[in-house]
């Protein structure tokens, strides 16, 4: 048995209660990972307030660029003397999309054989 007098249960409890006390007396008291925490709380305000800052001004290019878009054409026809305008709006794209498949026609996982080829 590794304790088994008296006296050595006494100098067990007294290096245990000298050791505790001497982790106490050692310690830092938690500064450091204080200051390491804050230093990193205000690094990360910093990048979330610079992505914000992006992301606002990518926000206000993309309004800008919809707006611009939207507006209306003015053609100016600067003729010797005359001035007329014509108000126009911008075409919008046409869907080039075809189906994949002939209507009613519509072939297995693994037929790659007949397909149809692109009419310009």
């Amino acid at each position: 048995m590794l304790f088994s007098t008296p006296t050595q249960f006494a100098v067990l409890v007294l290096v245990l209660i000298a050791g505790w006390l001497l982790g106490l007396a050692s310690h830092p008291g938690g500064r450091k990972w204080k200051d390491r925490y804050a230093a990193e709380r205000e690094a990360h305000a910093a990048t979330r307030r610079d992505a914000d800052t992006r992301i606002a001004a990518a926000d206000a290019r993309v309004t800008e660029a919809e707006r611009v878009h939207a507006a209306p054409l003015v053609e100016r026809d600067m003729a010797v003397g005359t001035r007329t305008e014509t108000v126009t709006t911008r075409p919008a794209a046409l869907s080039a999309a075809r189906p994949a498949y002939p209507a009613g026609d519509r072939r297995g996982w693994f037929d790659w054989d007949n397909r149809p080829t692109t009419v310009r």
